[in-house]
């Protein structure tokens, strides 16, 4: 009897898992078939187009075939290695240009129907010591560029923002601040219903460039001790992919003058120090027991991240994966304790694990 009932369960079992993947095949096929249905036949401009999230952007948006995907960028070996990296597919045109000339993204944006503005500045110790420059393409650049889009009635804009620009303490929050709220009140501007204006604000992009993942990965590579600097510090991390998909979800659903954020977990910087050098020592002997950690001064940065600030915690919205700030005040509201990487759910060592080991395949 006890034989029958196992092999009852197994079956039930079976059945299960079948069902639950039918379904969450049928779910990915409609996610797909509706962001199909968004980018299909459309002109798309990148600006920043050539950093990691640009480029991010350019390999997933040609599966839904767009008619053109422009790749903005004022670095000429960045679109020498693009050309390499993303291949002569001819959807894809490269244009040389700067978001701070309003007269070359005029020029960019004809015909265009979507906008993703990833250009910035976004090193904090370069913000801080070039913050003329800083203003000048975070700020500036965006306000051209929200503009160009304004006059020639796209129909959808997204800016990429970071968590640094909740309460802001650095020069790098400060411009991607300003240049949220120039974007988020661009609708005002816009003929009503023909443009709409979104923001999407991320954590830590682990593999984008200077992310703390290269920098440590370069450090344990030349052997030298991973620097950290405060072992309290807790930082919000998503991967390049999820950066990426996130986005193109947030132009379906997106309306206009909203922020959406991704549900992300959170981590010391410590532990992320720790979990690379177990990795690397799994996978590459040659550096097992090379490097350590090493506790260094702050650099004006912050100890934890906040993802949502306190006067925007009323408007906030669970809308499943992601979190969405609205006009309309949420009559439930939500718990700050997911909206602090000090107080937020950690990421499991094994997830990390697997995340620094995807990298790794990535970028080795």
């Amino acid at each position: 009897m006890y034989i029958l009932y196992q092999i009852l369960v197994n079956i039930i079992r079976i059945v299960y898992l079948t069902e639950v993947s039918r379904n969450n095949y049928t779910k990915m096929k409609k996610t797909s078939l509706n962001l199909s249905r968004e980018f299909k036949g459309k002109n798309i401009l990148i600006t920043g187009g050539t950093g990691s999230i640009g480029m991010s952007l350019a390999k997933q948006l040609i599966k839904y075939n767009p008619k053109e995907i422009r790749i903005f960028s004022n670095s000429e070996n960045s679109i020498f290695e693009a050309k390499e990296n993303l291949g002569r597919n001819p959807i894809y045109k490269f244009m040389v240009g700067d978001v701070r000339d309003k007269d070359r993204l005029n020029l960019a944006i004809r015909n265009v129907d979507i906008v993703y503005h990833t250009a910035a500045l976004k090193h904090i110790e370069i913000c801080a010591d070039n913050p003329f420059d800083a203003v000048k393409t975070n700020v500036v650049g965006t306000s051209n560029i929200l503009e160009a889009s304004i006059i020639e009635e796209i129909e959808k804009f997204v800016f990429i923002s970071t968590d640094k620009a909740t309460n802001p303490t650095s020069t790098l929050g400060g411009s991607k601040l300003l240049a949220e709220r120039l974007t988020l009140n661009a609708g005002t501007y816009a003929r009503k219903g023909k443009s709409k204006f979104a923001v999407v604000r991320f954590g830590n992009v682990l593999g984008s460039r200077g992310s703390v993942f290269q920098i440590f990965q370069k450090q344990i590579k030349m052997k030298k001790p991973l620097t950290v600097t405060d072992k309290r510090m807790t930082r919000f991390i998503m991967s390049l992919s999820d950066a990426a998909s996130m986005i193109l979800n947030v132009t379906k659903i997106l309306n206009d003058g909203e922020i959406y954020i991704l549900k992300m977990p959170s981590i010391r910087i410590e532990d992320l120090a720790k979990g690379m050098l177990h990795v690397y020592g799994l996978r590459f002997p040659d550096y097992r027991n090379t490097s350590s950690l090493k506790i260094t001064k702050p650099r004006g940065e912050r100890f934890h991240e906040s993802l949502i600030t306190k006067e925007e915690v009323p408007y906030c919205h669970d809308i499943g994966n992601m979190y969405k700030i609205s006009k309309t005040e949420n009559k439930k509201q939500l718990s700050s304790k997911e909206f602090s990487s000090e107080t937020a759910s950690r990421i499991s060592q094994s997830r990390l694990h697997k995340t620094i080991n995807e990298l790794i395949d990535e970028y080795v």
